[in-house]
């Protein structure tokens, strides 16, 4: 049987350095193909012999034959696909992130065509939804109807169209996963990475005003690359695209979550009274039915754990 080997896109992003990080782990060989050649979110999250192990490819997901350059030269058996440019990028710069995220996509699929890769395995998004008011159902199901409210939802919602028709005309099968508020170290940026930012500074003892309220879904950074990874290697027929669940909290849950780990900043982290326009959060009995037993840390023991390695990165000035 051939060897697995991993390309993973946008890898230095949070969600990239955690698949890394759980792919050198696990003794994988692993491709990180992404236009920044900034590796501090890899080094908050692994130590430099784990970084070793990891070939990296500096490359524009925009530019189709780089992409396949990266595709054919990694050797890779299996693709994740993370490079994207998050909501206030795509709000700024239309046009870059229609490239990057959809013009990418078809990239990436036109790659693996070439190079025979069967499936891929991307990053879609709750942003593919509408306002919490279009759905009955306090937990959004998995057939619900796509109303994107913004340019960063309509590309994911182009990207789950995308993949749909490379199923149909060429036969590469995918399958998309919908994040919520991915929480954890390298969540440094994006329209839900403020709670993550409260846990860095209640491990600095510092205040913090969390940007955001209500109830939303929440998921650690760590069982997010895990699911990736397991999805990405069970094989599936179609061009399938499921939510995650993971803890679905009210903020003031996530508060209480970071003083219970941080007892010096009881008080000092609080949060906007602003919702988030779309649904508190998603069903995943779809994506059980099909991946089995998903990942899940408890909330509070995620909070926990990140306000932990926090801690350690600052003792050991990875962070200032």
């Amino acid at each position: 049987m051939k060897e697995s080997r991993f390309l993973v896109t946008g890898a230095v992003g949070c969600i990239g350095a955690w698949v890394v990080r759980n792919l050198v782990r696990q003794g994988t060989p692993t491709t990180a193909f992404d236009l920044s050649e900034n590796k501090d979110r890899l080094r908050l999250i692994m130590d430099q012999s784990e970084l070793e192990q990891v070939t990296f490819l500096q490359g524009d997901i925009t530019d189709l034959e780089q992409v396949k350059h990266a595709l054919r030269s990694s050797g890779a058996t299996h693709v994740i696909h993370l490079a994207a440019l998050q909501v206030p990028f795509c709000k700024a710069n239309p046009p870059l992130g229609a490239a990057v995220n959809v013009i990418g996509t078809v990239n990436l699929f036109e790659a693996a065509k070439a190079a025979g890769i069967p499936q891929i395995v991307y990053a879609s998004s709750v942003a593919v939804y509408g306002n919490k008011e279009r759905y009955p159902e306090k937990l959004i199901p998995h057939d619900a109807p796509l109303f994107p409210l913004n340019h960063y939802g309509v590309f994911k919602q182009a990207n789950e169209g995308t993949a749909r028709i490379y199923w149909q005309d060429d036969g590469i099968a995918s399958v998309g996963l919908r994040p919520y508020t991915v929480y954890g170290p390298a969540r440094d940026q994006g329209l839900t990475s403020t709670p993550t930012k409260a846990m860095l500074a209640a491990a600095r003892g510092e205040p913090y005003h969390i940007s955001f309220g209500g109830s939303n879904g929440f998921q650690y950074a760590d069982d997010i690359a895990k699911t990736f990874i397991a999805a990405a290697l069970k094989p599936v027929a179609g061009a399938e695209v499921f939510n995650i669940k993971g803890s679905v909290a009210h903020m003031s849950e996530v508060v209480a979550a970071i003083e219970k780990a941080a007892p010096e900043v009881r008080g000092k982290i609080t949060f906007e009274d602003l919702l988030l326009p779309f649904p508190e959060g998603q069903q995943d009995d779809k994506l059980r039915d099909w991946l089995g037993e998903i990942p899940y840390t408890p909330l509070e023991e995620g909070v926990a754990q990140s306000i932990a390695l926090f801690r350690e990165a600052l003792g050991d000035g990875r962070l200032s």
